[in-house]
């Protein structure tokens, strides 16, 4: 008997260790669950760095708990304390899941932005230094101007959207159901530091 019972105990707690393990990517969500996950900032660590009320709540916790790892890594990259230090070009975070561009030139005219959006990655775009506009729009009311090309991961638009003034301090979030008009010319701010994070999108139950 007393074997028995120690055996059961012994399963219970592999099951219950399973759960913690799996129920995290598991979790089905709703806007509401989402949205309070997200303002709790569990996946933000010890990082000061604002998430833009633009983003899409349930999206974020659907792709953050489906790839955990590539998150964290895009995080830890966004939140390194010599971020502004770093040269223009192309940095790996991990191979084609996750890696980033830095960008230090001018912005763009309204008249030269495009909307954009895209199907394997998800944007994180963040201003270094200096300002920009970004213009938000969801992709179900735009209007397709130039389809989906898989060279680019990108298709184009024209969109009724919102703008916001993009500064140090404040990210951005883009998954596929975003389109956004980045890059945009804020007066007085010639040239901007720029870092755009690709963090690969993963389809995940609807649920």
């Amino acid at each position: 008997m007393k074997c028995h019972t120690h055996y059961t105990a012994l399963l219970l707690f592999i099951v219950s260790a399973t759960m913690v393990n799996t129920g995290f990517a598991q979790q089905k969500w709703t806007d509401a669950s989402a949205k309070k996950w997200a303002k709790s900032r569990q996946w933000a660590g010890k990082s000061k760095l604002k998430l833009n009320k633009t983003t899409n709540y349930l999206e974020f916790a659907k792709q953050y708990q489906a790839n955990k790892a590539y998150w964290d890594k895009a995080f830890a990259f966004l939140n390194d304390p010599k971020l502004d230090t770093l040269k223009p070009g192309k940095y790996v975070i991990d191979g084609d899941n996750v890696y980033a561009t830095i960008t230090d030139a001018p912005s763009k005219t309204f008249d030269q932005s495009a909307w954009e959006s895209h199907r394997n990655y998800i944007d994180l775009q963040y201003v270094i230094h200096g300002k920009e506009k970004i213009g938000v729009a969801p992709v179900s009311s735009a209007t397709i101007i130039k389809p989906y090309e898989a060279s680019r991961d990108a298709a184009n638009y024209n969109a009724d959207g919102q703008f916001y003034i993009a500064t140090p301090g404040e990210f951005f979030l883009f998954f596929p159901g975003d389109a956004h008009r980045p890059n945009i010319k804020v007066e007085g701010y010639d040239t901007v530091k720029k870092l755009v994070i690709k963090i690969r999108y993963t389809t995940v139950n609807s649920e």
